[in-house]
């Protein structure tokens, strides 16, 4: 199916962090399953590629800029309504180490971690999502739909190094929570994806060999299969749910 196939009725999807990895990966997948997109991300000229490739699937609107800008999140949920309302809203893009060095090993200790810094990976990786989700959340409302945010084991486990992203995305865990109780008309859930082969688990790792990790096209369609299976809001992993998906489970 070509973008000049799709109609108004297509659903509509907004991925952020949607340039490369797991971001680039599910805008594929949901293109592959009919979805409009609305995809963004801080690089303008790898988003440009995504763009171009997306567009030979399903029509696709490529805002760059960040998440953290009031403006630019207003601008993303107007792009989504102008496809028909945002049925699924996907929170991916994400900050390691706020404005550390990339590559610093090791990731500063919580002790050590400079608090500007500290305060800008909070506002990418858990503020910015909440921001993005108050704005979306009528458009999903009105379609039954839902808001899919990427989590990380480091969320829930103490690792070294790891606790300034780890306690953003365990804000981001809360959130999510707390949203799907609040929202019971829509489903709200967080995944940890598990290491992958990408970009940001490399500069994670310098010098690692992280060959072994599943490609985040592996990944992806695990995630989608949440839509598909209708699951219920909750915390989700993608090795669990690789393993036995929710349809398998009784899921309601």
């Amino acid at each position: 199916m070509n973008a000049a196939q799709h109609t108004h009725l297509a659903p509509v999807a907004l991925v952020t962090g949607a340039s490369r990895g797991l971001g680039l990966a599910l805008a594929h997948a949901l293109a592959g399953e009919g979805w409009q997109l609305v995809i963004t991300a801080r690089g303008a000229a790898e988003l440009a590629e995504a763009e171009t490739a997306l567009a030979a699937v399903t029509k696709v609107v490529a805002l760059p800029g960040s998440i953290v800008d009031d403006d630019h999140r207003a601008h993303l949920a107007e792009a989504a309504e102008g496809l028909g309302g945002a049925s699924l809203l996907v929170n991916n893009a994400g900050s390691l180490n706020g404005a550390v060095t990339p590559g610093t090993e090791p990731l500063p200790r919580l002790a050590d971690f400079p608090l500007p810094d500290l305060l800008e990976l909070f506002e990418v990786n858990a503020l910015a999502p909440i921001a993005l989700t108050q704005l979306v959340l009528p458009q999903v409302r009105a379609h039954s739909g839902a808001v899919l945010n990427i989590s990380s084991d480091t969320a829930v486990e103490a690792y070294p190094g790891w606790g300034g992203y780890g306690a953003s995305k365990a804000a981001l865990d809360l959130a999510t929570a707390v949203l799907a109780r609040e929202e019971p008309q829509v489903r709200v859930w967080a995944v940890d994806p598990g290491n992958m082969r990408t970009r940001m688990l490399q500069e994670a790792s310098p010098g690692e060999d992280i060959s072994g990790e599943p490609l985040p096209e592996e990944v992806a369609p695990v995630l989608i299969g949440l839509l598909r299976d209708r699951a219920p809001s909750g915390r989700y992993r993608a090795e669990d749910l690789a393993a036995a998906p929710v349809a398998d489970r009784g899921g309601r």
